[in-house]
């Protein structure tokens, strides 16, 4: 085979560059549709890894950008301040649980948790506690690609057990889902509370770990653990936050309030990347100090963007002005009438759903890029990885994109388990 580095200069995320098949160019989008070169039309039924959750172009998000981009469309925090950052630090304060009251902003969801596990680490530090820089986590977690969040993803997950020896070890254990979990995981972290900085989790749905889900119990054990031992709980919710689930937060739908919680992914509406770490006052209070060696020595260089936070200022209004939860509760409840259908097919160990994800989890998944190129030509944009089918779609899809979405995959799912199952 012939290798010409001209035509591969964009290295694809994820991908085996010389076996993966062509990445299919996409000239517009709008709505709940993705148009390629050739004219095909896509519903997109993974809001672009989970993060277009008001559909594409929304014109109210676009126009605050705009506006934001004629004024200032990027100027450094550092010793500066711009109104779209302060604006949305105040909103997410305002509707974060608890006392989540401080805002960090970065530029991706794996920074934000690396923000997070830094801020544990060094609200140890600034109360005189050194040593303390191990986390727990959790087997089918996942938190990122970055060397940090590698450590406390699960570590037989294959995208990172290669980099074993070049990552922190941490403690992995199941989550605790019942009495005898509980015990266990309560008698590891007092083996090793004076290496423990914190505990990181993602409440109620694991996400790129294979859409495992667990009840709000778990999180108020992991809450109960936390509280016993002196340990931040950090809430990754890069994936569940702003209406996946259908409350605005998954901490608001399990009651259970961390003491840091991250968010990216729809913090934009998915239009500019921008992430956040948000931070309990309890915490803040350990950097507040005329000792500078106690500030937080953390700068992302485009963090706050101005026109990134005009975007998720645009996109919390949209969420106060239009019934998005609604629309959550909505496609969720056509999860329930059509997705049970698929556990009559061969090869399906599992049908799932809650709020606006739906799951068919199989025994494997063989041959998956050609199962990939069957939903393109069946006209959705479904991306399954592992041994999951899942469907994430913007939450103003309707009624009958959404059908037309749910049939459309549950028919080629059906056919490629027939044939590799029957």
């Amino acid at each position: 085979m012939n290798f010409d580095p001209a035509d591969h200069a964009l290295w694809r995320p994820y991908a085996q560059m010389k076996t993966t098949p062509p990445a299919l160019p996409v000239v517009s989008a709008e709505g709940v549709r993705l148009t390629l070169a050739d004219g095909r039309e896509l519903i997109d039924g993974v809001s672009s890894w989970w993060t277009v959750c008001h559909g594409y172009r929304h014109p109210h998000i676009i126009k605050a950008v705009k506006r934001q981009l004629d004024a200032v469309p990027h100027v450094m925090l550092g010793g500066l301040t711009h109104d779209p950052a302060e604006c949305l630090a105040r909103r997410l304060a305002a509707i974060a649980p608890g006392d989540l009251n401080h805002a960090f902003f970065s530029e991706s969801g794996s920074v934000s948790v690396e923000i997070a596990m830094k801020v544990a680490v060094q609200s140890f530090i600034n109360r005189g506690l050194r040593g303390r820089t191990r986390f727990l986590a959790f087997r089918g977690g996942y938190h990122g690609d970055t060397l940090a969040t590698m450590s406390v993803c699960d570590p037989e997950e294959g995208m990172h057990a290669m980099f074993a020896g070049a990552i922190a070890r941490q403690l992995i254990a199941d989550l605790p889902t019942d009495t005898d979990r509980i015990d266990s995981l309560d008698a590891l972290v007092s083996d090793h509370i004076d290496t423990l900085a914190g505990v990181v989790v993602e409440p109620l749905v694991q996400g790129a770990g294979g859409m495992r889900f667990h009840d709000a119990a778990t999180l108020q054990a992991l809450r109960d653990l936390c509280d016993r031992h002196g340990l931040p709980l950090i809430f990754d919710e890069i994936m569940t936050g702003f209406g996946r689930l259908g409350t605005m937060f998954a901490a608001e739908k399990a009651g259970v309030t961390p003491d840091i919680m991250t968010v990216s992914k729809a913090l934009t509406g998915g239009t500019l990347p921008l992430a956040a770490t948000l931070v309990s006052t309890r915490l803040f209070e350990l950097f507040w100090d005329e000792d500078p060696g106690k500030a937080l020595m953390h700068g992302p260089t485009y963090m706050g963007n101005p026109a990134a936070c005009a975007a998720a200022n645009a996109s919390l209004d949209l969420f106060e002005h239009e019934p998005r939860l609604a629309q959550v509760h909505a496609i969720e409840a056509m999860f329930a009438a059509l997705l049970p259908t698929a556990r009559d097919f061969p090869g399906v160990v599992d049908v799932r759903w809650q709020g606006a994800i739906g799951v068919i989890e199989m025994a494997s998944l063989p041959e998956l890029d050609v199962l990939k190129a069957c939903f393109v030509d069946a006209g959705v944009w479904v991306r399954p990885f592992n041994n999951i089918i899942y469907i994430m779609p913007p939450y103003v899809i309707s009624a009958e994109d959404l059908t037309v979405l749910i049939d459309t995959t549950l028919r080629v799912t059906e056919g490629w388990a027939r044939r590799h199952f029957s």
